[in-house]
């Protein structure tokens, strides 16, 4: 009797223990993510008034100034990202999931390797593909670049909804007569909708943040865009070019340009979890 009480005080302190290291932790890890959104916040609200979004970057040293033409470039670049990565990795994901065999082992394998490759290396290979032969950079490369990038997240997210969908699912959709293509199209992809989106919403958010792909596409422009074969800004070159930069006032827009780009990316998340949640509900 007593060996059993002495084991299951033991067994108590050994939950106490890891509980409280396990809030320690978790307190520790909010340290760094708390202090910089405090910091973006603090230091990027001095920069935000009506000027800041109605007028394009000054050279660096001005006075003045805005992000319009940034937030331009950002929104289109990110938009044709998504027209070549979105399509692409679902599809991508949902071929690995419904036809497994050697082919989508490497396939999947590829994708593994190229979320880990560095952003500036599909930054040197879109260089190379589209700038060198157009002989300019351009907001279209860019574009083509980030949707590189997105490609192989949203193929894997997707392959993982897909394996969370019940099998009877699949199985009473081709017991119907439904073709596997449709059934796949209609039945799993809706059935997976959550996790695909939340796969989409990370993958945006991912390449919201890139700078370096776009050094080597859309070099970045203090002028607005007239076509999408000019050279374009976006946020993350700005934050680059001017927090960089020795001028004080640089260091302000660079400041509220990063604190837009988190509030994009933050509003974009809840938006699109949200949305995913009313459509799950819904379809309960």
């Amino acid at each position: 009797m007593k060996e059993l009480l002495s084991f299951e005080a033991r067994r108590r302190f050994g939950n106490h223990l890891y509980l409280v290291l396990a809030t320690a932790c978790f307190l520790v890890a909010l340290v760094p993510l708390i202090s910089i959104l405090y910091q973006t916040i603090l230091l990027g609200a001095a920069a935000i008034n009506i000027g800041f979004f109605s007028q394009v970057t000054p050279p660096i040293g001005g006075s003045g100034g805005g992000i319009l033409n940034a937030l331009e470039g950002s929104l289109i670049m990110v938009g044709l990202a998504c027209s070549v990565g979105i399509p692409i990795g679902v599809l991508g994901g949902a071929y690995l999931s419904e036809y497994p065999g050697r082919i989508s082992y490497y396939v999947r394998l590829i994708s593994e390797v190229l979320t880990g490759v560095p952003s500036i290396v599909t930054g040197i290979f879109v260089y190379e593909l589209i700038v060198v032969t157009q002989h300019r950079f351009s907001a279209f490369s860019g574009g083509v670049a980030l949707g590189f990038m997105m490609i192989p997240i949203v193929a894997i997210s997707t392959n993982e909804s897909l394996k969370l969908v019940s099998s009877s699912i699949r199985e009473g959709g081709l017991a119907l007569g439904i073709s596997r293509a449709k059934t796949l199209l209609y039945i799993l992809l809706s059935s997976a909708r959550s996790g695909v989106i939340t796969g989409i919403a990370l993958a945006v958010a991912r390449v919201m943040g890139e700078t370096a792909p776009l050094l080597f596409t859309a070099l970045g422009s203090q002028f607005m865009m007239t076509s999408l074969n000019d050279p374009a800004a976006s946020l993350t070159l700005l934050i680059f070019d001017f927090g960089t930069s020795a001028y004080d006032n640089a260091h302000v827009l660079a400041w509220g340009a990063a604190l837009v780009l988190l509030l994009i990316v933050l509003g974009l998340n809840i938006v699109v979890r949200a949305a995913s949640r009313l459509k799950v509900k819904g379809n309960e």
